[in-house]
């Protein structure tokens, strides 16, 4: 591995360099370059297409796998189905994300199908970071899609973050609760110049007494872009909450659409929105301690994004 990938391992799995120990697969430019597995999770490469089979054992706890995707060239088009079977009572937690390097006049992409089958009483955190760099006029494009079915009295918490660099992204999620499943998501996405991110996210809360709770943090800088839009059915005895706040700046644009569907007299679904500039008083708070204007913004956008 080169700086500029040892880079990008660190900006989105918080690693230096391969790992000595531990449970990871790690990619480059299509192409696996390292894997170590253990008794307890177990990673195949798919036979059909790229890919892989991650199977977590029954009562595997506190674990984690890293499976850290990198794109250090231009012309890259990437494309990968990766499956995680969690079985029942498990405690795990699944480090994704891309990171792409990109300094030539030759697109990059990386588009990443993952489907979570989990089982009953199981906890699963997954935490999808985004983050690309590099001068080259080229695009630097990534587009997840994630499919989840979330087994009874099982927890699945997912975080994505989409650091910077990316030029468009368009991120679908689409997930499927069973009786007492949460479903808990957290998105923070920072767009600058012309930049464009979009994302979808389909729920369907099907077992009694299943629940999701989505906050989206969006900052739209320069002339970007972003469009949110989350559907919420609630097919049973259910509660979904789904919260979206922006900061726009420049000639930015957001927008937020909500799909809220009761098909239960028991379901409650709560959906809130709030778009704005940066706040003057916080901004000039914090220029009177000697910060510029754009310092001021900075620390502003960093404190919202968490």
């Amino acid at each position: 591995m080169d700086n500029n990938s040892k880079f990008l391992l660190e900006q989105v799995a918080s690693l230096h360099d391969i790992p000595k120990a531990g449970v990871f697969n790690i990619r480059e430019n299509g192409k696996l370059l390292a894997r170590n597995i253990d008794s307890e999770v177990i990673i195949n490469s798919k036979e059909d297409k790229d890919g892989i089979d991650i199977i977590v054992k029954k009562g595997t706890k506190n674990k984690s796998v890293h499976i850290p995707v990198i794109v250090s060239m231009g012309g890259i088009e990437d494309l990968v189905y990766n499956d995680f079977y969690i079985e029942d009572d498990c405690d795990i937690l699944i480090v994704a994300g891309c990171g792409i390097h990109n300094a030539s006049d030759k697109n990059s992409s990386h588009n990443g199908i993952h489907s979570f089958h989990i089982g009953k009483n199981s906890k699963v955190k997954y935490v999808e970071k985004h983050f690309a760099f590099g001068n080259g006029k080229a695009s630097k494009i990534l587009n997840p899609t994630t499919k989840i079915v979330i087994g009874e009295n099982s927890t699945f918490e997912m975080e994505t973050l989409q650091l910077g660099g990316v030029t468009y992204s368009n991120r679908k999620t689409d997930a499927k609760l069973k009786k007492d499943a949460k479903l808990l998501i957290r998105e923070n996405i920072l767009t600058e110049e012309t930049q464009v991110a979009k994302t979808l996210f389909k729920v369907e809360l099907a077992g009694e007494n299943s629940r999701v709770e989505v906050v989206s943090r969006a900052v739209a800088k320069d002339s970007s872009m972003q469009d949110f839009v989350s559907k919420v059915i609630g097919k049973a005895k259910s509660f979904g909450h789904v919260e979206c706040d922006g900061i726009l700046s420049g000639n930015a644009v957001i927008s937020s659409t909500p799909q809220i569907y009761a098909k239960n007299p028991d379901a409650m679904l709560v959906h809130e929105a709030a778009i704005g500039k940066i706040s003057l008083e916080q901004q000039n708070k914090l220029m009177t301690l000697g910060l510029t204007k754009e310092q001021a913004e900075d620390i502003i956008i960093k404190g919202f994004l968490g």
